[in-house]
């Protein structure tokens, strides 16, 4: 089977379950900007961070799949997903980004004011996820607030994720200042 289906060259996407829909449907820019943040994660995590970044990382990415997999499910289809075996977004996904947040902040990480990226090659990359990650979370309160999407848990876990995209930068900056 070939990657070219054709099946959308008439502008049409498939959610889950064969439900057609317009590539520009609101549905569909919210998990496509969430995978457009999987990217530039796997870029962040590519340049080399350091294992303390990149391990938390590849976990995020992980979750962002799941994420994604709940966003291309139209909401009558959510109690079918659940059933064939697919995860919602949970509270504990986002509990796991809080822990990260107060690790970093545990160790006192130096920032003052507003942030200029690209001091530190290694932090860039986590800059741009993080302005990708608030893209994506301003499509998904759009769905949110069209009825389109019930579990407002995905909001609270994209917005702590660009807090600690943002931590990571700073964090990665923190130390290279310090010669670490």
């Amino acid at each position: 089977m070939s990657i070219a289906t054709r099946t959308g060259d008439s502008g049409t996407t498939g959610l889950m379950y064969n439900r057609r829909v317009s590539k520009a449907h609101p549905r569909v820019e919210a998990y496509g900007t969430v995978d457009e943040l999987n990217a530039a994660i796997g870029m962040a995590r590519a340049v080399g961070p350091g294992a303390d970044v990149a391990e938390p990382l590849i976990a995020i990415q992980k979750d962002l799949v799941v994420l994604m997999g709940e966003l291309a499910t139209a909401v009558d289809d959510l109690p079918r997903y659940v059933q064939d075996g697919f995860h919602l977004v949970q509270p504990a996904m986002t509990g796991k980004l809080d822990a990260w947040v107060s690790s970093i902040e545990a160790q006192h990480v130096s920032f003052k004011g507003w942030a200029t990226p690209g001091d530190v090659a290694t932090a860039a990359p986590l800059d741009l996820a993080r302005t990708i990650c608030r893209r994506a979370e301003r499509r998904v309160v759009s769905l949110h607030e069209a009825g389109q999407l019930e579990n407002s848990e995905i909001i609270i876990y994209l917005n702590r994720l660009a807090d600690l995209l943002w931590l990571f930068a700073r964090w990665i900056e923190t130390k290279a200042a310090a010669g670490k």
